[in-house]
């Protein structure tokens, strides 16, 4: 029966986050994926918004391979008559097309307010969320220290902040912006990964969430990896194999073990059984805790609320293959593209899931990688769209509709890249409803939580566990539902990891 310092459940980012933030505190650890590989949903993802400066340093990732093919994505708003727009330097610090100069100043008032606003609260993804109770007063001094810095904006500032935390980013992108391009784009990147269209509430949180990290110094940055997001996993893989991290593959964990309401092994599906005082899980808290741990080791209320987390998964992923490079009408293939005709059209296409539907108008982005740099000569270049939006319990079944929303996707990149269909010599769908199959996230949901007011901070994922730790000791919860939540970061994997030190239980 192996024995480590803790067990690390799960190879995604997060998990991988965790297993290096042990290691290099002394830690003897092993991490337990159940596929043939790590990355987990990271794979699904074919751009970054910024890795966790605090793992991408300690675990001197960049000596490892990480490499950016391009570190500062330029944006292209795709129109269907050929008048692009072009964002260029970090979230559109510049703008070229056909944009009245009375858009361009609002947008560049705006977008400093936005990214301002983001880097107030980019602090708070690197702290454990406080849990607001007596006798726990340790992580309240960092929230009132962040808070601090809002205080000291000014009373106006301050007032102009809270506006903008509270209301939805239709509302200020019509009040704001008057050129649809614009608004379609900025809509679509406060959406995508969400069950959200731009006129739900509190909105733009979520492109916050996505503008606070940074690439390099550059806050709102998007970065290409060179190799794909595989490259990423690979570094830290390697990172972690240095510092004496064993990785087991398809190690399907069937059951963690619980004796007097503590953590005391992990059972494989093979039989095998590992022990540790410390387990960490990088799956869905659902999937920890009640299938593995077992709902009749918690009390009612743990049941309810974890039962009741929100993880309505709405985006989709094409790859295509193809025989050629496609021509947007001109655009630049060397940028992601964005099919997003406004603000409005966003909004709409989220309708369709509220009604068990997926759009037949849908919006997305595309990147063709080898626009950035060379691709293994296998068949001509692909193509990679996230899109929105389509529902994991769709109506009519998957079964059926997966061909028709494929359909209603390729008819979408037809209108503006005329010919496409004619270039397709392989597709693959990954719907939510596969990627809750095939990744374990309960709904399809890429933050494996839904990213919203009542599901952030030290609501995150639930009350009672906000901390990380569960109400059984020793087990701790370091996936993406966990705060700050999603993308392909690692904080929350390395957050856990650093609660998990603190409690003095790993090292």
């Amino acid at each position: 029966m192996p024995s480590f310092d803790a067990i690390v459940i799960g190879a995604g980012i997060n998990g991988l986050a965790a297993a290096g933030r042990l290691a290099t505190a002394g830690a003897r650890v092993t991490v337990l994926e159940a596929g043939p590989a790590a990355g987990g949903m990271a794979n699904l993802a074919h751009l970054s918004t910024g890795i966790d400066a605090r793992l991408e340093s300690a675990l001197d990732l960049r000596s490892h391979g990480l490499e950016w093919a391009e570190a500062n994505v330029t944006s292209t708003a795709l129109s269907a008559n050929g008048d692009h727009l072009v964002l260029r330097g970090a979230f559109g610090e510049t703008v070229d097309g056909s944009l009245s100069a009375a858009d361009k100043k609002a947008w560049a008032a705006l977008r400093t307010d936005l990214i301002g606003n983001a880097a107030l609260l980019a602090p708070f993804k690197e702290m454990t969320p406080p849990r607001l109770a007596r006798d726990h007063g340790a992580n309240i001094w960092d929230l009132v220290r962040n808070g601090l810095a809002l205080r000291r904006m000014g009373r106006e500032r301050l007032r102009e902040f809270m506006r903008l935390m509270l209301i939805n980013v239709y509302d200020v992108l019509e009040d704001e912006l008057g050129d649809d391009r614009l608004k379609g784009l900025i809509a679509f990147d406060t959406v995508l990964g969400h069950h959200a269209g731009p006129r739900s509430p509190n909105s733009l949180l979520g492109l916050y969430h996505r503008i606070s990290s940074q690439v390099q110094g550059q806050r709102g940055a998007l970065a290409l990896p060179k190799g794909g997001m595989a490259s990423v996993i690979g570094a830290m893989q390697k990172a972690l194999t240095t510092r004496g991290v064993t990785l087991r593959f398809n190690a399907q964990v069937k059951a963690i073990g619980v004796d007097d309401d503590r953590v005391k092994s992990v059972t494989l599906a093979s039989g095998d059984t590992l022990t540790a005082d410390v387990v960490l899980s990088a799956l869905h808290p659902v999937t920890t805790l009640m299938t593995l741990v077992g709902a009749p080791q918690f009390d009612t209320g743990v049941v309810r609320r974890v039962q009741h987390i929100k993880s309505r998964g709405t985006t989709a992923k094409l790859s295509l293959k193809l025989k050629a490079m496609p021509d947007f009408k001109g655009a630049s293939l060397r940028s992601r593209l964005v099919i997003a005709p406004s603000s409005r059209a966003v909004e709409e296409a989220f309708n369709a899931v509220k009604y068990g539907a997926f759009s037949e108008a849908p919006v997305m982005e595309i990147i063709i990688p080898g626009a950035f740099a060379p691709e293994p000569t296998n068949g001509g270049p692909t193509l990679s769209a996230l899109v929105q939006f389509s529902p994991a319990d769709l109506r009519m079944g998957w079964a059926r509709g997966k061909a028709l929303f494929q359909k209603a996707i390729m008819d979408q990149l037809e209108t503006h890249a005329p010919g496409i269909g004619a270039l397709v010599t392989g597709a693959d769908l990954v719907t939510p409803a596969d990627v809750a199959e095939r990744y374990g996230a309960p709904g399809g949901q890429w933050h494996h939580a839904e990213l919203s007011v009542e599901q952030m901070l030290f609501l995150r994922p639930a009350i009672g566990m906000a901390q990380y730790a569960t109400p059984v000791r020793g087990l701790y919860l370091a996936s993406a539902a966990t705060h700050p939540g999603g993308g392909v970061s690692g904080s929350a994997g390395w957050n856990a990891a650093s609660q998990a030190i603190s409690k003095g239980g790993a090292a």
